[in-house]
């Protein structure tokens, strides 16, 4: 959202997507400022331009790889990130009722608490990164996470 406010907003998609999508994809290094030609072209952008080449620095057009990071001084392991990720869910039922997952170590399973804590199973499996190619702007592990423990990061 932060770099979304400096973008025109206009979803004119003379880059070939929304203004939100452009946002996402600027934020992980796919794509430069320029790519958004109204940015370049329309002076009454020019202050937004100038925001968000000061804001990437030479950070722009470096892609970045998705990582979740636990706070493992935060967690109290509540397993709120177990029962509440849309990709548990689907592949374990028993979580949408609140319930911890009925096979454990499910290959398709993002988290799990042990020892008391949250542990982050398998990445590759989060929405953000599904194989369908269609990433998504998911953050209800984070969102959810009563200790805010849970951090979702582009590095």
């Amino acid at each position: 959202m932060e770099l979304y406010k400096f973008l025109p907003q206009t979803n004119c998609k003379k880059c070939g997507k929304t203004c939100m999508a452009f946002a996402l994809e600027l934020l992980q290094g796919k794509v430069k400022i320029s790519d958004c030609t109204p940015l370049i072209e329309e002076t009454k952008y020019k202050e937004k331009y100038e925001a968000l080449k000061e804001l990437l620095g030479s950070e722009e057009g470096i892609e970045k790889e998705l990582h979740i990071d636990i706070d493992e001084d935060l967690c109290d392991g509540c397993g709120i990130c177990v029962t509440c990720c849309p990709v548990n869910a689907r592949y374990c039922p028993p979580t949408l009722s609140g319930k911890a997952p009925d096979v454990p170590h499910d290959k398709h399973q993002l988290f799990e608490v042990k020892d008391g804590k949250c542990v982050l199973l398998n990445l590759e499996h989060c929405r953000r990164l599904e194989a369908d190619g269609r990433e998504r702007e998911c953050h209800v592990c984070e969102i959810y996470c009563p200790r805010e423990a849970i951090k979702i990061l582009y590095i």
